[in-house]
């Protein structure tokens, strides 16, 4: 749990700063579609995050866990496209990109903070 909550903060920063860096940039519409986006990709990624956790010790079992979280987050970022022509109040492009940003902004944290214990390999 201990790397949940660290991961979690992390990603929330990671939030806040991208969207702080970007945000004199965007106009009210891109503003509020990089806030939904934020809303969305930081619960899903935090989920799939949780969804690893318990498989760090068996080797096959976070395999599947951790393709089973690119799934989802494929899932969402495709939900999200087709949801598009129905969501006209917000930027399309920016909610799309920034979702997709945060997924890989996300994945990439993932191995600092699932470390965990290093086997070494026999040559």
């Amino acid at each position: 749990m201990k790397a949940l909550c660290r991961y979690a903060l992390v990603a929330t920063l990671l939030v806040v700063v991208g969207g702080a860096v970007t945000w004199p940039f965007l106009d009210a519409v891109g503003r509020k579609s990089m806030a939904i986006a934020a809303a969305v990709a930081l619960p899903v990624q935090l989920g799939t995050f949780l969804l690893m956790i318990p498989a760090l010790s068996d080797r096959s079992r976070f395999i599947v866990r951790w393709g089973v979280g690119v799934l989802v987050r494929m899932a969402v970022v495709a939900g999200v496209g087709l949801m598009l022509p129905r969501l006209d109040a917000l930027n399309g492009t920016v909610l799309l990109l920034s979702i997709c940003s945060f997924f890989f902004a996300f994945i990439l944290l993932e191995p600092v903070f699932l470390g965990g214990k290093r086997e070494e390999v026999p040559a």
